[in-house]
């Protein structure tokens, strides 16, 4: 091989290295871009589903405070004035008309309003934790698209710089083809990889892109010039936490299981309420009232006076026959108690699976993490002891270019294994209360 084959080789091999050792540097966050954590506390503010539920819990908070004004007397007042006719055409019309206060208070209800009063504030305590759950949730969802977006960003500058490589490889190719130092199937070899990783730059800004607006619309963010900081550290370095240990926090602590339990209670509340229409109820009654007439004889203020009346009353319900009303509403209000305690078990075991599920994948993305950052070290070696061999002349062109595709494809199993350990690690201590963080 010449001079000038073997300059290309050591061109392409200092292109290709610098490419790989800056790839992570180059990924640097500048001045207005969005943390993780920004993210985080972003979407608690403006997700559609967290906001939702936000107003599902004011509205539980409404119905708490009606529940509590229930025990409360209730006043109304009421006036009316009427036009009366004689029915001959010698009389006058006159009037006449009444004014009235009215008012009424449950004595006693079987314990229903204590009930429903304690069960409204379970309700309020309910919406809460599903709130809590809803956050949990779409910080679970903002940091894997957050992730997404880092790996494909990272994936953006190993796609430039290999195209960037390819296109000085071709224009080598040019000249040294031009020259008659090259044949014309290396010219086109290295113009078909150029080809390729152009279209491998433009799917990862696509897919970089794409990835981006689907951050966005879990922040419900239509900002235009939105993008993320890159952190210093993606890889935790930290000892898994045992299962059995991640299970006893959760199951003691994780809203879901929470808001489980306050089912239970709320349902326990109903059957009590429907146990209590079953029983009398003692309501009090009072008012006060007075009327008067068009009469020339008496003025309208000495009628108000001297018809004025009080009135003071004990009504007492007694549940005789309700055609088995107050039966079924009870046994309906066991069945549902019952329902909530299956849903309560259910919920364990989704959570208690999940968490296993979630281990599992801590451990296997740990294990691809260390094997693909194997691969790529071995992969990066090959190629370099290629293109050295390709300097010197003992291997042709295309040999070389098979274990580039080999050092690229063991960078891109790299990239997935590193982000998807991150994220199951995180993922995983989430479900201990360990806040995700991303630095």
């Amino acid at each position: 091989m010449n001079r000038r084959a073997r300059h290309w080789g050591v061109t392409i091999v200092l292109l290709l290295f610098t490419a790989a050792s800056r790839g992570q540097d180059s990924l640097s966050g500048g001045a207005g871009l969005w943390h993780l954590k920004d993210c985080i506390v972003y979407a608690e503010e403006h997700n559609i589903q967290i906001s939702t539920q936000k107003l599902n819990t004011q509205v539980a908070g409404e119905q708490y405070l009606l529940t509590r004004a229930a025990v409360l007397p209730d006043l109304s007042g009421s006036a009316n004035e009427n036009l009366r006719h004689p029915g001959n055409n010698n009389g006058d019309i006159g009037t006449n008309g009444s004014l009235g206060l009215n008012s009424s208070m449950t004595v006693y209800r079987g314990g229903y309003l204590k009930d429903d009063i304690q069960q409204k504030n379970l309700e309020v305590q309910s919406a809460n934790l599903s709130l809590l759950s809803i956050i949990n949730d779409i910080t679970v969802q903002v940091t894997q698209a957050f992730l997404t977006v880092l790996m494909d960003k990272e994936s953006v500058v190993y796609a430039r710089d290999f195209a960037n490589t390819s296109q000085a490889q071709f224009s080598r190719a040019q000249t040294l083809f031009g020259a008659g130092s090259l044949a014309r199937k290396g010219l086109l070899q290295t113009q078909a990889q150029l080809a390729q990783d152009q279209y491998n730059l433009t799917s990862a800004i696509n897919a970089e892109r794409r990835d981006r607006i689907n951050l966005k619309q879990l922040l419900q963010l239509t900002d235009t010039a939105f993008d993320i900081a890159i952190p210093d550290t993606i890889i935790n370095s930290g000892t898994v936490t045992p299962m059995e240990r991640v299970k006893s926090i959760a199951l003691a602590n994780r809203p879901e299981m929470k808001n489980a339990e306050v089912s239970i209670d709320i349902a326990r509340k109903e059957l009590d309420k429907a146990r209590a229409t079953a029983k009398p109820s003692l309501n009090l009654d009072g008012g006060a009232g007075t009327n008067y007439a068009s009469d020339p004889a008496t003025s309208v203020m000495r009628q108000l006076d001297n018809n004025f009346y009080q009135q003071v009353g004990l009504t007492l319900l007694v549940p005789i026959f309700t055609k088995r009303v107050n039966r079924t509403n009870i046994n309906v209000a066991k069945i549902g108690l019952e329902q909530t305690k299956l849903n309560r078990d259910n919920t364990q075991t989704v959570l208690e699976l999940n968490i296993e599920s979630t281990y599992v994948n801590v451990m296997n993305a740990q294990a691809q993490y260390d094997a693909a950052l194997t691969q790529v070290s071995s992969a990066r070696e090959v190629f370099q002891i290629a293109n050295e061999e390709f300097r010197i002349g003992s291997i042709a062109i295309v040999d070389m270019i098979v274990q580039r595709t080999q050092y690229i494809q063991a960078l891109q199993n790299y990239l997935s294994a590193k982000y998807n350990a991150a994220l199951a690690m995180r993922i995983y201590e989430f479900y201990t209360g360990v806040p995700i963080t991303m630095d």
